[in-house]
């Protein structure tokens, strides 16, 4: 079914050259985009699954959200960048509250309860109370330049401690991977999916490429057609970066953590959902800023609709209380899918 989108991709290229207008060209990208990215997640397996589990858990760690980050990448240098801003805070909430939230649900219809390793998922949840903080600060930050020193444009300032804010997590995102892939591999063992390779390494490497080229044009054409769509349809460029562009970035991975969790294999659907949503804030997120001081391109962390940090912070909360005792049961489930569906009709009527 996945495989059938495919057909969007030429046809996107055809509205776009046709002039069909931006709601048929944002609409078919955006659809391309979905079994693109669902290949690049099967080339990395392939090749994690050839490379041994050090360097296969690097790599899935390097393109685990490489689909979002290209369409990301994109957009901050069309200038959109409350867009990317959003996109960022909306794939945490869409990793931890929609994902995790599908995963424990449909999990839990199928097994009275289900358990998973609550070490690893209180080590990852806690990672991301540090992103928290991090994400918070530069808000802040500009508070106090604005209201306590009295600067009308702290821009500059503010990209600056942007930037040093992302070296500091790309720092610890490192020391992640060291500490789970090196040091303390035994917190983590157990939780290969046991996928066997089917494809040569230059097969799924030419794959990896190829699906790579047609993210990056799908990318294109959705970023191009945004404006003129969102106008069209009555929605906030807002509202589909911290809603619609989350969802089709990590399709594929949402739908591998539910499938999982089906199988009663909850300790890889919590890390696909919340090891996700920590891959982008300590690495996707800070690579984007570095970005944009590269491309000239100005780009910080301050969140200024002061209801995505509250999303972040209830997010998170919410899946602290979740995974702290290492087991899930469908209501659960219920309560992150309702913290989400309220923070998704908040987000909607935000005033444009």
């Amino acid at each position: 079914m996945m495989n059938l989108l495919l057909l969007a991709f030429p046809l996107a290229l055809l509205a776009d050259f046709l002039g069909w207008g931006g709601v048929w060209v944002f609409g078919l990208s955006a659809l391309a985009l979905l079994p693109l990215a669902a290949w690049m997640g099967r080339s990395t397996e392939e090749l994690a699954a050839r490379l041994g589990s050090t360097a296969g858990g690097l790599l899935n760690a390097t393109f685990g959200n490489a689909a979002e980050l290209i369409i990301a990448i994109f957009a901050l240098s069309a200038g959109k960048v409350e867009v990317v801003k959003a996109s960022i805070s909306g794939s945490l909430l869409s990793n931890l509250l929609l994902v995790l939230g599908l995963s424990v649900f449909a999990g839990g219809l199928k097994y009275h309860r289900q358990h998973f390793n609550k070490q690893t998922a209180g080590l990852l949840v806690s990672l991301l109370t540090l992103a928290l903080v991090a994400f918070m600060l530069p808000a802040f930050f500009d508070m106090a330049e604005r209201g306590f020193y009295g600067i009308s444009d702290p821009s500059t300032p503010d990209a600056s401690f942007s930037l040093v804010v992302a070296l500091v997590l790309i720092t610890v995102y490192a020391a992640d991977l060291i500490f789970s892939l090196l040091t303390h591999r035994e917190l983590v063992g157990g939780l290969s999916s046991g996928h066997k390779p089917k494809w040569s390494v230059a097969v799924a490497l030419g794959m990896l490429v190829a699906a790579t080229l047609g993210v990056a044009v799908m990318s294109e054409l959705l970023v191009g057609s945004l404006e003129e769509a969102t106008k069209s349809l009555g929605l906030s460029e807002f509202f589909v970066g911290i809603i619609l562009i989350p969802l089709v970035g990590n399709a594929a991975e949402h739908l591998a953590a539910v499938t999982f969790a089906v199988k009663d294999k909850m300790d890889l659907a919590v890390q696909i959902a919340v090891g996700s949503s920590l891959q982008v804030a300590l690495l996707v997120a800070p690579v984007l800023i570095i970005w944009g001081w590269l491309s000239g391109v100005r780009f910080d962390l301050v969140f200024h609709n002061p209801l995505e940090l509250v999303g972040l912070a209830a997010a998170i909360i919410v899946t602290n209380s979740v995974v702290r005792d290492g087991e899930s049961h469908w209501l659960e489930g219920v309560m992150l899918l309702g913290v989400y569906a309220l923070l998704a009709f908040a987000f909607y009527f935000t005033p444009r």
